[in-house]
């Protein structure tokens, strides 16, 4: 058997209830047969990038489960199949991370991306530098041309 992380997104006008229920028929498909859910976090109610079916706002959720392929493609049907399911993703995975994902962090926890104005920047060249370059340049040729 194999882990995968699958995350789905329902949509906005489903309660948050219905959404742990269609959860727990998800992940009934798994157990039934013989797989198992390692880790199951909801995400909540969250604004989407783009308008998928007319939905600005879809409940996620998140699955770390492991199971066989052809288990896999009868949760990808049924996924399919469920109209209040927006979208989904399932991707293998090598193990499963016990801590709580990014997207379950106090935003005060998560890890640093960095300023702005980090050291790679101080590796290009000066504009201003560039400009006395090219004015030296242009000096040369008019000398070359009298």
């Amino acid at each position: 058997m194999r882990l995968y992380e699958s995350v789905f997104i329902a949509r906005q006008d489903v309660s948050s209830a219905q959404v742990e229920a269609m959860a727990d028929e998800f992940a009934g498909i798994i157990t039934s047969a013989g797989g198992s859910i390692k880790k199951r976090e909801y995400w909540g109610l969250r604004t989407l990038a783009y308008r998928i079916k007319k939905n600005r706002k879809g409940h996620y959720v998140m699955f770390n489960l492991e199971t066989d392929s052809d288990t896999l493609k009868e949760y990808e049907r049924i996924m399919g199949l469920n109209e209040d399911v927006l979208r989904f993703m399932n991707i293998r995975i090598e193990e499963v991370d016990e801590a709580p994902s990014i997207m379950m962090q106090a935003k005060s926890e998560r890890p640093s991306r960095g300023s702005r104005d980090d050291d790679r920047r101080d590796d290009r060249p000066n504009s201003d530098d560039n400009a006395e370059a090219s004015d030296d340049s242009s000096e040369a040729a008019e000398k070359e041309e009298a």
